[in-house]
């Protein structure tokens, strides 16, 4: 059984690209805090890739920003793909069968308007080369 339920915040804006066929692709970064704190009293958080295809994938463009609080469900992907200098990278991510917006629309606007990201991991960015070879 594949199966996978995240709760978090959302790192950036997602990022959407329709494909030659039509079909819509959305992805994105979600902060998921830990049910504990480290030695320096600090909750940590992982930072999960997670991707949507079709009315999901509008809907999280739409209607979420960095900061958001949604709840993704779905399955765990690995897919790899080599890099012009040879090397291969290893990608892990959440494809999501299904997005729950957590946010009431108050929250959502006031997210947007602060701007809040997890302090650690901001800049965390991975974008694939556009012409990515996917293998499962």
């Amino acid at each position: 059984m594949n199966q996978v339920g995240i709760v978090g915040r959302l790192t950036k804006d997602p990022t959407s690209r329709m494909l030659s066929e039509g079909r819509v692709h959305t992805s994105f970064i979600v902060a998921v805090s830990r049910n504990y704190k480290n030695q320096k009293g600090v909750v940590e958080s992982d930072f999960v890739l997670c991707s949507t295809w079709g009315r999901s994938a509008l809907n999280i463009s739409k209607y979420c920003v960095k900061g958001s609080l949604v709840a993704v469900t779905g399955r765990l992907q690995t897919r790899h793909y080599d890099k012009e200098d040879g090397t291969r990278v290893y990608v892990t991510e959440v494809v999501g069968d299904q997005v729950r917006f957590l946010d009431n629309r108050k929250q959502k606007e006031e997210t947007a308007s602060q701007q809040q990201a997890p302090q650690s991991e901001e800049d965390f960015d991975f974008q694939p080369p556009e012409t990515e070879k996917v293998t499962t």
